[in-house]
């Protein structure tokens, strides 16, 4: 099993496949991974040596920034938006979309569920 950056990659998947299981990693960037490492895209992770996962860790932490540096470096960014006040930083903080979406109906994902009518209890009567 190969682990790489904290992560178990799946075994029976070819490289090329398994290599965006890693935070920060898209197919592209796992298909120069490969060619820069110099390993087939199509060999499946179970049949790597140890020299060729050392290979794609060197050349990982060499020239990307993947898993727990990429999710701090966006926590930061985020936390910086929101220190400053901007708009963006505002809607970061409320939970609300930030691109500029439509809230009036959908934006459940970043509101959370929807808040039902609350029936109100009638008025007692005064004689």
């Amino acid at each position: 099993m190969a682990r790489i950056a904290g992560v178990d990659l799946p075994r029976r998947k070819h490289l090329a496949f398994a290599l965006p299981y890693l935070y920060g990693i898209g197919p592209k960037t796992a298909r120069e991974i490969c060619a820069k490492t110099g390993i087939p895209e199509n060999k499946r992770v179970e049949e790597l040596s140890d020299n060729d996962v050392k290979a794609i860790r060197e050349v990982l932490d060499a020239d990307y920034k993947v898993e727990g540096d990429l999710r701090r470096e966006v926590q930061m960014n985020i936390k910086r938006l929101m220190d400053l006040g901007c708009y963006r930083g505002l809607r970061h903080r409320k939970g609300l979309p930030v691109h500029g979406q439509r809230t009036h109906t959908n934006a459940r994902t970043r509101k959370g569920p929807r808040k039902g009518m609350v029936a109100r209890r009638p008025t007692p009567v005064k004689k």
